[in-house]
């Protein structure tokens, strides 16, 4: 994996340790000789991200919609900044540009992008691994639910590890440099289905 679409909050909760994370994950992503491609912000999370991997010599592609640069929120330090028209621009661009998904904590685009990317993965999109940092177990409750989703029947079993999670980035890197693409529903017939 050359380059990650890090997806991640624009805000700054107040529990310190959610920046702290993000800066970190942009330093090791940075030290390992890995590229970031996230959503091209200079506040919270996104930030922190791109200030980490900027310092220890990153590439840092940002890519944000041009509503966003007029809100003044683009982060001019970015190796790249790519402005698009829209959100499904910059979601495919993430797509493009990248070897993989991680994603932090963070709010509901965090979230749409996260969901976007593991429908892409299930549908065949894509074949590239889906990573989820579940730092502080905030993430606890989101693979609880995706549990029930697959115990439900509503992810197939052949579905049912696209979503690679762990506590600890290493862990997490080792498993998406291993990862095996699913059958994609694009290569199934409906008998399968």
């Amino acid at each position: 994996m050359k380059r990650l679409a890090v997806y991640c909050g624009s805000a700054s909760p107040a529990d310190g340790r959610y920046v702290a994370l993000a800066r970190g994950v942009g330093t090791a992503l940075a030290q390992r000789g890995m590229g970031v491609v996230y959503g091209g912000g200079k506040l919270g999370l996104m930030g922190a991200l791109a200030a980490g991997a900027l310092d220890a010599g990153g590439e840092v592609i940002g890519v944000i919609p041009q509503a966003l640069v007029d809100a003044e929120v683009a982060n001019p330090d970015c190796t790249e900044l790519r402005v698009v028209a829209n959100m499904h621009e910059r979601k495919q661009a993430f797509t493009d540009l990248s070897d993989g998904f991680l994603t932090l904590p963070g709010g509901v685009g965090t979230m749409d992008e996260l969901w976007e990317a593991m429908s892409w993965a299930q549908l065949g999109y894509h074949a590239k691994p889906v990573g989820l940092l579940n730092a502080f177990g905030f993430f606890d409750h989101l693979l609880a639910f995706n549990a029930q989703m697959i115990a439900t029947g509503f992810v197939r079993p052949v579905h049912a590890g696209i979503l690679l999670a762990e506590h600890d980035l290493e862990l997490l890197l080792a498993r998406m440099a291993g990862h095996t693409p699913a059958t994609a529903i694009f290569q199934m017939k409906a008998r399968d289905l």
